[in-house]
C-alpha cells in the first residue's frame, strides 16, 4: 500500500478532544522530542483538565511506535508507569 498509516491516527477535530476533556495525555512523536507546552497552546486545550493539571507525558517513539511485539511490553510498561503514578498522584 503507498498510502500511510499514520493518516488514520490524526485527530481530524482537535475540538473532540476539548469535548472528551481528558485528564491525562501520552505524546509520541517520531524521531522528535514530544512538547507538552505545544501541545497545550492548541486553541482551547486550556479547557482541557489533563493541560490545566499539566498531566501530559512522553512516551519515547522508539518504545511506542517502533513496528513489532516490543511496543507491546515497552510501551506498556511505560503507559503503566505513567498511568500507576497519576493515579497514586491523585489519591
Amino acid at each position: 500500500s503507498t498510502q500511510s498509516l499514520a493518516k488514520h491516527r490524526i485527530v481530524a477535530d482537535a475540538r473532540e478532544v476539548v469535548r472528551r476533556d481528558p485528564q491525562i495525555i501520552f505524546g509520541s512523536w517520531c524521531g522528535k522530542r514530544f512538547r507538552p507546552e505545544q501541545v497545550a497552546a492548541r486553541p482551547g486545550w486550556d479547557a482541557i483538565s489533563a493541560v490545566r493539571t499539566r498531566q501530559l507525558f512522553e512516551i519515547k517513539s522508539p518504545i511506542i511506535l517502533q513496528p513489532g511485539p516490543a511496543a507491546l511490553f515497552d510501551g506498556l510498561d511505560a503507559l503503566h508507569a505513567h498511568i500507576r503514578a497519576w493515579t497514586l498522584r491523585r489519591d
